[in-house]
């Protein structure tokens, strides 16, 4: 069908955005609205001894200013928000996060006081006022430092700085291979501390209804449904007293998914003063206290046959999670990911145990690929290493490895149970197509021009999906609309065009009559938001529901306007949507239907966490010049198997962007900080490096349609993937290139600054 699945359809929302018609949250402003603004601590850690906002509160046009007394009995803490049980013999430590800090400041940037006033600059100027002093306590920044005897200790319900112990697989198993196998590898692997940096900022606007007794809140989430649970347990009060709506947001990456403190009190706040009250984060703000991601470091061991088939893998990973766990900060490393161990080789035994550790540095959370990014980049490092110590073709290693359509279903180690793959028609595709064994003739004419040309390939595959619930209604309108209200919020992705996709490939209907209602938590009882790449799988389930019970409810209605037993009506997608009299031409329309009906609905629902696969191979060339540490991404293929697509397009442009924010990972973006005081020393564009549009080529990307056995329309998630692929293989590309000169850099960033440090010193 014309606009059916498979079809590269552009987005029908671009049309607004190009315009500039988008409506993100500060355009939703008013010039009533009170400004809240953030007094945040300057230092990383240590008792705070004076807090005086006596000054600060009768400044000019000040409303309020609030430290923690003020409401330390209206809001309860942030907590770790998804349960886990430590595998080790403590449990998971009992550590909260307040909104405002009490006793201690334990990093920088965390907000010590909330002020209100007419305007943001009366607050700023406030803030100026406050008397604030601390007694600097030590600090620590790295979390295998946290871990040793004699660091310094954030909390004291968690000695030792250790959050919990999570470990996955058979461990006497794993050490009995290792104790026979012929031959082992060993790595490490660091994944740096990033910042999300999203291109809008966090915002919240919030307006007590007294007459309605609620909140009406505007905030820029990854799912309205979400942040009303969130906002619930922290106020103390029933859901529905609270209505959040999204609207357009400029990308969430995990980031907005997650609880901060600024939304809770900007909403008591509303209701204290009586007026409405929006707080926007500036870019500085995002650095200090958006939650960030990664930080992860691994020590990975491989056992082998002597033929290079993998016999083990045991790894050994300390999770960094900042001073306080945010909302599924604990699950990043241990219960999200952890299971990705071994990607999508096929490891007999595997054993990995990580634990996570409190630092004086800003809470680290879901971003991009939420810990499976790490997971395949520890696992694609060690079987280079590997490949490399058997003196074989790194592209046969891989293959000789990879599990096997015949061996599907295939259940990991992990719990992964991988439904539908062909891994090793993927690599065959994007060998070819990437051109691996032309390789030698590109590099011998780099150096001829005295660069250094470096390739990689890796595999990976992610799980996305699976739950938690979803929720959709379908209302066909007699004037010729199909009102969609679904729990799923676009950052970014394109869902208007999507949605719209699989609800013409159920009804029939045009793009056009579709009309997506969505970021209100008013249109429905619950919904799962946006996140894990699950939007997807979850809408379409839901949606196919309702668009069945559509179809069925309308029979009687049609039976009637065709003057025809129901059981001679049948349903046409293809002529665009209508019901006819089987064997003639006799037929009226869906929205014909709709209106003998006084209107038609259909509801689908789900509670299911199964989960998908995707999976495929990255190869990647980067050039280096020796004489400046500068390096260049001079080709890059892709082949993924997202099994059925219904935007190729769009798919690409999703895989497009993981690939970017991975590159930038891999080339250049570090959150650092002084390990002295904790200062950060990234507080901005000017000393954090973003990737840019130049700095890529064009890409070469195939698709491998396997389709999925677990969902009805057969996809996969594909938001996360170029981001899990792209980090091990443009690193591996940059180790290849710097061996010629028997420079070895194990881990990102390879900033020229540190490349050319490490050819000089080679």
């Amino acid at each position: 069908m014309k606009f059916g699945l498979g079809q590269p359809i552009r987005r029908k929302e671009d049309a607004r955005f190009l315009r500039g018609e988008g409506q993100y949250l500060d355009d939703l402003s008013q010039p009533s609205d009170l400004s809240a603004y953030i007094f945040r601590s300057p230092v990383g850690h240590g008792r705070i001894a004076t807090l005086d906002v006596t000054e600060a509160r009768a400044a000019p046009g000040v409303k309020l200013v609030w430290t923690h007394a003020d409401i330390a009995d209206r809001l309860n803490p942030l907590t770790n928000d998804f349960p886990m049980e430590s595998t080790g013999a403590d449990p998971v430590k009992p550590v909260t996060m307040p909104h405002l800090a009490s006793d201690a400041v334990r990093f920088a940037g965390q907000p010590v006081a909330f002020i209100v006033a007419e305007s943001l600059a009366q607050a700023r100027d406030a803030a100026e006022l406050i008397e604030f002093d601390v007694d600097d306590a030590p600090v620590v920044i790295d979390g295998a430092a946290a871990l040793e005897e004699g660091a310094p200790e954030l909390h004291e319900e968690a000695p030792g700085n250790l959050a919990y112990t999570w470990a996955i697989g058979d461990k006497d198993a794993t050490d009995a291979a290792f104790a026979s196998a012929p031959r082992t590898v060993s790595v490490e692997v660091i994944n740096q501390r990033v910042v999300v940096a999203s291109m809008e900022p966090r915002a919240c606007r919030a307006e007590w209804l007294a007459g309605e007794s609620r909140w009406s809140i505007f905030a820029g989430t990854q799912g309205s449904h979400n942040l009303r649970g969130k906002l619930a347990r922290q106020l103390g009060v029933e859901p529905a007293m609270i209505r959040v709506q999204t609207p357009d947001v400029g990308g969430g990456f995990g980031m907005k998914l997650q609880a901060h403190p600024e939304d809770a009190l900007v909403v008591l706040a509303a209701r204290e003063t009586g007026t409405p009250v929006r707080w926007t984060a500036d870019r500085s703000e995002a650095f200090l206290s958006d939650a960030q991601a990664r930080d992860l470091r691994t020590w990975a061991e491989g056992a082998f046959d002597e033929t290079g088939r993998v016999l083990a893998m045991r790894m050994r990973s300390v999770s960094n999670l900042g001073a306080y766990y945010s909302t599924f900060g604990a699950a990043i490393h241990s219960f999200f990911s952890s299971p990705i161990t071994g990607g999508m080789y096929d490891v007999p035994v595997f054993w990995h145990e990580t634990r996570g550790a409190f630092t004086n540095t800003t809470p680290t959370d879901a971003y991009r690929g939420a810990g499976r990014p790490e997971m395949i980049h520890i696992t694609e490092q060690l079987m280079e290493e590997a490949a490399l110590a058997f003196g074989m073709d790194r592209a046969e290693f891989r293959r000789i490895n990879l599990i096997t359509p015949a061996q599907i279903p295939y259940t990991t180690h992990g719990g992964c149970v991988f439904d539908s793959a062909d891994p090793g028609r993927n690599l065959d595709d994007a060998l070819a197509a990437a051109d691996w064994s032309g390789f030698a003739a590109r590099r011998a004419e780099a150096e001829a021009r005295g660069k250094l040309l470096g390739t990689a390939v890796v595999y990976y595959f992610e799980r996305t999906g699976g739950g938690p619930q979803e929720r959709a209604i379908l209302d066909v309108r007699p004037e010729g609309k199909v009102r969609t209200a679904v729990g799923t919020q676009s950052t970014g992705q394109g869902h208007e065009t999507v949605w719209a996709q699989v609800i013409h490939d159920k009804l029939g209907v045009s793009l056009d009559q579709v009309e997506l209602l969505a970021g209100d938590s008013d249109l429905l009882e619950t919904g799962g938001g946006t996140g894990g790449s699950r939007s997807l799988i979850m809408a379409s389930r839901v949606f196919i529901q309702a668009a069945d019970q559509i179809i069925e409810k309308g029979m009687d209605g049609a039976a009637e306007l065709l003057e025809a037993a129901v059981g001679d009506i049948e349903y046409s997608v293809e002529e665009g949507g209508r019901y006819r009299i089987k064997g003639t031409d006799k037929s009226v329309t869906l929205f014909d239907v709709a209106g003998q009906m006084n209107g038609l609905q259909g509801e689908g629902g789900v509670d299911d966490r199964t989960a998908t696969f995707p999976n495929g191979c990255h190869v990647a060339e980067m050039e280096v010049d020796p004489e400046t540490g500068e390096s260049c991404l001079t080709r890059y293929t892709i082949v993924d198997d997202f099994g059925v697509i219904v935007n190729p397009l769009m798919v690409e442009g999703q895989v497009h962007g993981g690939i970017a924010q991975g590159v930038g990972q891999a080339m250049g973006e570090t959150m650092a900080w002084d390990p002295e005081t904790a200062q950060p020393l990234s507080g901005s564009f000017m000393d954090y490096q973003m990737p840019r549009a130049a700095d890529f080529p064009e890409f070469s990307f195939k698709l491998n349609e396997i389709p999925c056995t677990t969902n009805p329309l057969g996809v996969k998630g594909c938001g996360e993937a170029g981001c899990v692929g792209g980090i091990p293989a443009v690193s591996l590309a940059m180790q290849d290139a710097l061996r010629s000169r028997g420079v070895k850099i194990a881990t990102p960033p390879f900033t020229p600054q540190r490349v050319w440090k490490a050819l000089q010193a080679a």
